[in-house]
């Protein structure tokens, strides 16, 4: 990318990160998922409820809010009995009984020491090299990503869970063991779009995302939580050459983001999202 250009991209993503970095983004309107996660923000349970909107939020950003609008997370603060007991909605690939077993699943965790724990226990086993991107951090990145996955798994196997296709689709796969044993990824792997989105809210810190982890880790570290409509953009805009819709494309175009804010590559993540979403370009 010749300095012309990149200048012109990196006032085009500064321009948008500033119009978009304000609360008023948030709303019903301009839907997107973290407006019904953020009002929990106080709730000591905040990194498992925002892990539950996370992983249901695909589809239609109004039909997202509308889910997750309809659910108690109160549920996470009562006994499992009170979970299996509950009303829960259907939505697109899930079903209710879907949806129970994720609250379920997410109660389970919560007792077991909670997402914190479990996902640093995964980041903090990597310690090899990472040749997959010009960041290290990334591996250790996605090793907590699947080793929360794995865990899920196993959680749901030990408590009987029937692990049904919905269930499947909510959680995503874990490549941890080829992760291990490569010290890379196999090929055209899922970009893991609502795990990164969920650890953007939970590590970055602005007048969007929340930053309960900021102490512990860092915005550098973070993976672009690609999805269609910032894949996208970022082709159009020269951040991502990569034509597969991939992790591997949401490595590189991290990459290149980084070259215009190296400690926080990630803060233009949801000005991409809503320039794509929006059909600005």
């Amino acid at each position: 990318m010749i300095n012309k250009q990149r200048q012109k991209l990196q006032k085009l993503l500064d321009t948008h990160y500033t119009l978009r970095n304000t609360e008023n983004e948030l709303n019903q309107d301009n839907p997107d998922p973290l407006l019904v996660a953020k009002p929990y923000q106080q709730n000591p349970h905040f990194a498992e409820i925002a892990l539950i909107c996370a992983l249901l939020s695909y589809g239609n950003a109004k039909m997202i809010v509308k889910l997750l609008q309809s659910l108690d997370f109160e549920l996470l603060t009562r006994g499992i009995d009170r979970i299996q007991k509950a009303n829960f909605p259907h939505y697109r690939f899930q079903t209710r009984e879907d949806i129970q077993g994720l609250f379920m699943l997410i109660k389970i965790l919560l007792e077991s020491g909670g997402l914190f724990k479990c996902f640093m226990q995964g980041y903090e086993c990597y310690t090899y090299k990472w040749d997959k991107s010009h960041n290290s951090h990334h591996a250790k990145i996605l090793s907590g990503i699947y080793h929360c996955i794995d865990t899920l798994y196993l959680l749901a196997k030990t408590h009987k869970i029937p692990i049904t296709q919905g269930l499947k689709f909510l959680l995503g796969s874990s490549h941890s063991s080829y992760l291990l044993k490569h010290h890379s990824l196999p090929h055209n792997v899922s970009c893991l779009k609502r795990w990164n989105m969920l650890l953007r809210w939970l590590i970055r810190k602005d007048r969007l995302d929340v930053g309960i982890w900021d102490s512990h880790l860092h915005p550098s570290s973070l993976i672009l939580p690609l999805d269609t409509h910032t894949f996208r953009i970022c082709r159009k805009l020269g951040i991502l050459q990569r034509k597969s819709y991939d992790l591997s494309a949401a490595l590189e175009a991290t990459d290149t983001l980084a070259l215009f804010n190296p400690n926080d590559p990630i803060a233009y993540d949801f000005a991409l999202y809503r320039l794509g979403q929006n059909g600005i370009l």
